[in-house]
C-alpha cells in the first residue's frame, strides 16, 4: 500500500493554504493525497453540566434528553460540515494537477486520530494558528505540541498563505539524525531544483566548519545550489534572522539531536515557535 500525504482540514483559515501545500507535496512526491476532517463531536463540551439538587419532578431527565438531542444535532452538523469542507478541497487539489485525491471523515480526538494513520503517511500537512486565528480548542493549533511530540512522520507546518517553496533553509548540529536528514534533503524530490541553505548555531570552530562543509558538498553533489553560515546565540532567533536576510521559503529542523535545536522542538517553546513562524516549518522525525 502506498504511503499518502495526509492533509488535516479544519475550518480554520489555515484549510486553503494546508490544501495548496498538500497538493503542492503529492504531486512533487508522486504520493496519493487524502484529505481528513476529524470530527470531535465532545470538543466544545466542557463537561456534564452537575444538575443535582437544582432539578426536581423529573425536570432533571427531561433536560438531559434535550441536552442528548443537542448533542446528536450538533455532530450531524459538525459532520456536514467537514464532508463540505473535504469536498471543497479535494476540488481544489483537482484543479491543481492531483488526479488521486481522496476524502476521509473520522470521528475522534485530532491527535489520536492522526497517530492512529500514521503507519499510512509519508508527510503529514498541518496548518499552524496565528494569533487572529479561531482560538475553539477543536482547531489544529491547539494540538500543535502534542502533534510534534508523538507522531513519527514528517510533518508540514505552514501558514495561512501557499508560496512554492524555492529557498529551504535546513536548521544543523551535527548529529548522526541531522546528518540524515541533510542527506534526505538532499535526494529528495520535494526540494528538487531547490536552493539549499544549511545553518548552524554554535561556535565557529574547525569541527563545525567540517561538519558545514560535509552538509554543503552533500547538497552540491545531488544537483542543488548550496550555501551556510555557523551563528553563534539563540537558535530561534538565528534561525528567523537567516530566514529573513536570504527570503527563505522553507525551513526544515529534526526533533533529535543536540540539546538547543531539541529544546526548541520538543520543549516549552515549540508552539510558540511553529505559530509565530512565517513560513512553512518541516519537522523530521
Amino acid at each position: 500500500m502506498p504511503e499518502h500525504v495526509v492533509a488535516a482540514i479544519d475550518g480554520s483559515r489555515f484549510s486553503q493554504a494546508v490544501c495548496d501545500y498538500a497538493a503542492w507535496a503529492s504531486l512533487a512526491l508522486g504520493a496519493p493525497l487524502t484529505f481528513v476532517h476529524v470530527a470531535d463531536n465532545h470538543s466544545e463540551v466542557s463537561g456534564e453540566p452537575d444538575l443535582s439538587g437544582q432539578l426536581f419532578f423529573g425536570a432533571r431527565e427531561r433536560l438531559l434528553e434535550e441536552l442528548l438531542g443537542l448533542d446528536e444535532k450538533r455532530a450531524k452538523v459538525n459532520r456536514e460540515q467537514g464532508r463540505l469542507m473535504l469536498e471543497a478541497a479535494r476540488a481544489r487539489a483537482v484543479e491543481e494537477g492531483v488526479s488521486d485525491a481522496v476524502t476521509r471523515q473520522l470521528n475522534g480526538t485530532l491527535v489520536e486520530t492522526l497517530v492512529g494513520l500514521e503507519n499510512e503517511m509519508r508527510l503529514l500537512v498541518m496548518g499552524k494558528r496565528g494569533e487572529t486565528a479561531h482560538q475553539a480548542s477543536e482547531h489544529l493549533g491547539s494540538n500543535l505540541e502534542r502533534v510534534v511530540r508523538e507522531m513519527h512522520r514528517p510533518i508540514l507546518m505552514v501558514p495561512a498563505t501557499f508560496k512554492q517553496p524555492e529557498k529551504v533553509l535546513i536548521a544543523y548540529d551535527g548529529s548522526k539524525t541531522a546528518r540524515k536528514g541533510v542527506e534526505m534533503l538532499a535526494r529528495s524530490p520535494l526540494f528538487a531544483g531547490s536552493e539549499c541553505h544549511v545553518l548552524l548555531v554554535d561556535t565557529d570552530n574547525a569541527e563545525n566548519r567540517l561538519e558545514l562543509g560535509w552538509a554543503l558538498g552533500i547538497l552540491r553533489e545531488a544537483g542543488h545550489k548550496a550555501e551556510g553560515a555557523i551563528r553563534n546565540g539563540n537558535v530561534d532567533d538565528a534561525l528567523q534572522t537567516y530566514e529573513q536576510e536570504h527570503a527563505i521559503d522553507l525551513l526544515v529542523m529534526g526533533a533529535y539531536g543536540h540539546s538547543r535545536i531539541r529544546h526548541l522542538l520538543v520543549g516549552s517553546t515549540t508552539t510558540a515557535m511553529l505559530r509565530s513562524s512565517r513560513i512553512p516549518v518541516l519537522i523530521l522525525r
